[in-house]
């Protein structure tokens, strides 16, 4: 695990490798066991090592073949790379490290973009081609390690974080106003811009190819995608519960490859507490670590957030070495700086508990297992699922999850929310930026079962991938890997053959449910839609307790709805209602005022918008104004 950056200026000016240093150096807590960069001319590597397999130098990055004319700088873990070292073994290629870069390396050099359907794993990868002089880079299926790019007059600039761009003399952090207003509507990135002006992700699944000269943004191939539909002739359900079985213990076995030792979170929750399980039985001694909630001010549904008993009783079953830690309020205030320099822009929900999660978890190892995936590749969230599985027909469906997916401000608000720049964004047409997620998913739907497949593969390209991002960002802030063995390929190959039946159990009723009948309509919808991940669940009961397979999906997440109108009510005043705030460059500030005001007088639940209005405070001030001159002197320090 490692952070990665480079330079390719167009044509042939040559790369400055003090720049280069400088721009992989800020990299530093990504993998802080060794630097290295590499230069070609017009082309510069630079690689931040986290050593986890293969802990000599032999295993160094960036990395040149003896015999290709390939150069790698490579970030992430390939867990197969052992069966494709015995196949290249056989076709001739010699080793001199025990690593999986090297494995990598030599599988471009013998199957070029080929290599990308054989790899299960998570990575981001830089491999340049030093004969035709061709720079590649490439992501992993899920996008489970980012690979950010820019082109800065005249150079193609990339990264796994942003920040290393802020270290290329030319670069400004600007704001791209459109980016703001898909943020704003979704809670996250449904494209693949980000807050910082002509700085783009390159997506999931994704890689791309640029050979000098070079005018315009690279475009992006796809060569692999999410497709969940419901199956022709389905297997009987005790043979879906054998395979997913073989297939959970395969998947955590795997990701136990390691010359290091390897720790888990244990949140209490089924799939975070079956990879404990599983990798108890393997592992002698592993560490898990839970962050639970002061609750003495929350209410309602926020009473059930704290999980620590559960985790607990599992840790003592499962024989773990258990630590646990309690936020409050004042965490929540404190951490702001720190993770917004983390993770550089927002995406998702609430995200300070991770931060906090991989804090402790860095104190005792540089490896941990975390249960992310689960809920996306099996049903986790019904109530969302169930809202939109009687259409009319695909553009119904449309109109009806796009609603519902307006997480922060809806349609009807927008242009009186962002007056002060509305003429930069009145072109964007946010519905069709949703609508243009399922461009590769067939759209030709019949049955309630296509909806639900549909709406899992919305969640798995847009939310799931934001979790991903904002995991892979706290964890390596901390020095330590996050792997996520729910996201194995032959288990998610699984997952999307599954019958809609064998991960929602109410589907019948819900679509008979009358949504225009009288008394406490969404009381009965929540009643009916508390199911999901109905086959994982079975799967996992010979794990774990069936207290906790039988369990309501919970999130993680603090109660922050409680602490912004309480114990946080100040702080959410003095950064939402200031009049020196930074976001009133951008938004209107009676609006947003207004509709703060409401939260805190307790008349709406805003708690996702204030969250996110904080986190763009916070960001503003950070970014454009050059609030990270202070974060990098400090990280010096």
């Amino acid at each position: 695990m490692c952070g990665i950056a480079g330079i390719l200026n167009n044509r042939n000016a040559p790369v400055s490798e003090d720049i280069l240093s400088r721009m992989t150096k800020i990299l530093a807590h990504r993998g802080p066991d060794g630097t290295g960069v590499y230069t070609d001319g017009s082309l510069g590597l630079g690689h931040q090592r986290l050593a986890i397999i293969d802990l000599t130098t032999a295993a160094s990055q960036p990395m040149e073949s003896a015999d290709s004319p390939y150069v790698l700088s490579y970030n992430g873990e390939i867990y197969n790379f052992r069966e494709l070292r015995t196949e290249l073994e056989a076709k001739g290629y010699r080793f001199r490290s025990h690593s999986d870069t090297e494995v990598l390396l030599n599988g471009f050099a013998e199957w070029g973009l080929g290599i990308l359907d054989r790899l299960n794993g998570m990575f981001a990868f830089a491999i340049w081609n030093r004969k035709t002089r061709t720079l590649t880079l490439a992501r992993d299926r899920y996008g489970i390690k980012p690979l950010y790019y820019t082109l800065c007059n005249g150079s193609l600039l990339f990264a796994s974080e942003i920040k290393a761009f802020l270290l290329y003399p030319e670069f400004q952090a600007g704001v791209d106003p459109e980016a703001l207003l898909e943020y704003f509507t979704f809670q996250n990135f449904f494209t693949n811009r980000t807050l910082f002006s002509d700085v783009r992700l390159l997506p999931a699944g994704n890689y791309l190819q640029v050979t000098q000269p070079f005018d315009a943004f690279p475009e992006p191939v796809t060569y692999w995608d999410y497709h969940f539909e419901e199956p022709n002739a389905p297997q009987q359900e005790g043979e879906y519960l054998e395979e997913l079985d073989g297939l959970l213990r395969q998947a955590v076995k795997r990701q136990l490859v390691s010359d290091v030792p390897v720790n888990a979170y244990l949140s209490g929750g089924m799939d975070s507490g079956t990879i404990t399980a599983i990798s108890a039985q393997e592992l002698t001694d592993i560490k898990t670590f839970t962050i639970g909630f002061d609750l003495r001010f929350a209410s309602g549904l926020e009473l059930g957030f704290d999980e620590r008993e559960l985790a607990e009783h599992m840790s003592y079953l499962f024989k773990t070495e258990h630590y646990e830690m309690v936020l409050k309020a004042g965490d929540m205030e404190r951490a702001f700086p720190q993770l917004v320099w983390n993770i550089e822009e927002p995406r998702v929900g609430q995200s300070y508990p991770n931060l906090y999660a991989a804090r402790l978890a860095g104190k005792f190892g540089k490896v941990v297992l975390a249960g992310t995936g689960g809920d996306e590749m099996f049903g986790g969230y019904p109530w969302r699922y169930y809202r939109a599985v009687v259409n009319d027909d695909f553009e119904h469906y449309i109109e009806k999850y796009y609603a519902y997916w307006q997480r922060l401000i809806p349609n009807s608000e927008i242009q009186k929310v962002f007056a002060p720049i509305w003429n930069d964004v009145k072109h964007v047409q946010t519905r069709d930026i949703f609508r243009n997620v399922f461009a590769s998913h067939a759209d030709r739907l019949t049955r309630p079962e296509d909806y639900i497949h549909h709406s899992l593969y919305l969640e798995a390209k847009t939310f799931l991938h934001g979790l991903l991002v904002i995991e892979d960002k706290l964890s390596m802030a901390h020095h330590l890997e996050t792997r996520v063995p729910l996201l194995d390929n032959d288990l998610v190959d699984f997952a999307m053959r599954l019958p809609a039946k064998l991960k929602l159990a109410r589907l019948n009723e819900v679509v008979h449910l009358n949504e225009n009948e009288p008394g406490n309509k969404t009381a009965r919808y929540l009643e009916k839609t508390r199911d999901g991940k109905i086959l994982l669940r079975r799967a996992m009961e010979k794990y774990i307790p069936k207290t906790v397979t039988d369990g309501i999906k919970r999130g993680f997440s603090g109660p922050d709805g409680s602490w912004f109108k309480g114990e946080s009510i100040n702080y959410v005043r003095e950064k939402l209602l200031s009049k020196d705030a930074r976001l009133y460059d951008y938004f209107d500030r009676d609006t947003i005022q207004a509709l703060v005001g409401e939260h805190l007088s307790g008349h709406k639940n805003r708690r996702l918008l204030i969250w996110s209005l904080l986190n763009v405070e916070e960001w503003l001030n950070i970014f454009p104004a050059g609030g990270w001159r202070n974060q990098i002197a400090k990280h010096r320090t």
